[in-house]
Parts: structure tokens; sequence; C-alpha cells
């Protein structure tokens, strides 16, 4: 009889312990999904707080810069040393360094064969705009001849040079421009053709930083080297250009740099340009 009580007392006690056991096992992993709960919490509130952060600081970031972003540009002009100057560069001074860097404006070359209107956006070449502002404010083109006129190859009628004057054609027509230099800016290196019909471009030599007051007008694609800034589009006279294209050129570059002087006669009269818009 006691052994058999003594067997009820300790399987009671097993079912007991197994129990306590089963208890305390539970408690524990409650204890941990509840610190796996917190844990979490603290590192999603560690993320979220990271990217609170890059996402305010994107924002101040843009913030910054539309603080940054004053409509204005910083040009450097390179001045040519008075012992380096040839006789066809022309001294008109030197345009601001602060100008400005939004809006558009139009360009108007009045020639002897009617108007040659240009479209110029100042967030893309704030500087060569400046640059034309300052020289068309000098008079620098009056009474000037476009000088060059390629038909073969590419397809452009360059103008510019204030030593092309319209008392007669020279060997030396093609190496003016004023007595500073500037950087190239809105170069097409992803466009195909780089310059196509329609489009005003500066012309430089083959050092960087070296453009002056020289541009060439394309009257069909050309495939240049996209090293010469892109000045604007030709919203009014192509029409004239490709007049003076059709009547040929004296092929009087023909053994340099191509083309010639053009068969028909473009005079610069007056560059105006309308206020930035």
């Amino acid at each position: 009889m006691t052994s058999t009580r003594e067997r009820q007392r300790a399987a009671a006690r097993a079912r007991l312990e197994k129990e306590m056991a089963e208890r305390a096992a539970r408690a524990r992993k409650q204890r941990m999904v509840r610190n796996a709960v917190a844990g979490g919490a603290v590192l999603l509130l560690v993320v979220a707080g990271g990217v609170w952060a890059l996402v305010n600081l994107g924002d101040d970031d843009k913030k910054s810069d539309t603080a940054a972003d004053t409509g204005t540009a910083q040009c450097t002009w390179t001045e040519i040393p008075p012992g380096e100057r040839t006789p066809q560069v022309k001294n008109a001074g030197l345009p601001p360094t602060s100008v400005p860097a939004k809006g558009s404006q139009t360009m108007t070359i009045d020639t002897n064969l009617g108007p040659i209107a240009v479209k110029m956006d100042l967030a893309a070449v704030p500087c060569t705009a400046a640059s034309f502002n300052h020289l068309a404010s000098k008079d620098f083109w009056d009474n000037t001849k476009c000088h060059r006129l390629v038909t073969e190859g590419i397809k452009v009628l360059q103008c510019g040079d204030p030593s092309a004057t319209g008392n007669g054609w020279r060997e030396t027509d093609g190496q003016g421009g004023p007595t500073y230099r500037f950087a190239e800016e809105n170069l097409p290196t992803d466009k195909r053709p780089p310059y196509p019909e329609g489009v005003i471009a500066m012309a430089k030599t083959q050092a960087p930083s070296s453009t002056g007051s020289q541009f060439f007008i394309v009257y069909g694609d050309s495939q240049l080297d996209p090293s010469y800034t892109v000045l604007g589009t030709v919203t009014q006279g192509m029409d004239l250009v490709k007049q003076v294209a059709a009547a040929g050129d004296d092929g009087a570059f023909a053994a340099q740099a191509g083309g010639g002087h053009p068969k028909k006669e473009v005079v610069i009269k007056d560059v105006t340009l309308t206020p930035a818009a």
C-alpha cells in the first residue's frame, strides 16, 4: 500500500516539475520575444532615423542648392598680354565677371541680306552670352564680313572676325578677335550629329579655353568634334545663309582649314540683343 502511495506521489512530483519546467521555458521564450521585439523596434528607429536623416539632409542639400542658385554665373576672362596681340585683335575691354544665368535672349544679326535671329539659353551659355552682350554694346562687329564658307565635309558660314572688314578681303581674315579669351560651354558631347542644321556655335583654336568673338552658323548637319560652344538656335534667316551657301566660295582657304570667302558677300551691319527674359 505504502509503495503504491509513494509511486503516486513521485508521479505527481514529476508531473509538477515537468509543468514548472514547461512554464519556465514558456516564460523564457516570451522574454526572448519581448526582447527581440524591443530590439527590433530600436533597430527600426535607428533605420528610420537614418532614412529621415538622409531624406532631410537631401532636402537641406536641395534647399542649399536652391539658395545658392541666384541666377548668376561667374566668368573668367583671360586677357591676351599687350605684347602678344596681333593687328587683327580689337580691344573692347572686358565683360563683367558676374553675369545672368537665367532666362533667354534673342540676338539679331542685321546683315546686308537681311536679319538673322538667334535664341540663346542663358543657363546653358551664360559667359558666351555675356561676351556677346558686351561686344555688341561696343559695336564690335559693325561693318564686318562673314569671312569663310565651307560647303564640303561640313556646312558652315563663319563670321565674327573684326579684321574682316567691309574694305575688302585679306589673307589674315579669320585671325581676329577681342583682347580676351574664355572657356567653352554647352558642348554637344551627347548629340548626334553634334552640330545639326540651325545651330550657331563658337569658333576657336585647338587649345581649350580659346573662345573669342568668331562664330559659325550651321546650315547643314555637320560632324565636327564636339569641342565648340553651341551658342543657340537660328530662328530666322536660315534661308539667307542657304542662299550664300548655294552661291559657293572662292576656295581661298582650301589648302588650310577648307572653304573660302563666300562669293555672295555677307556684311554684318549691327548686332543687337533683347533683355534677358
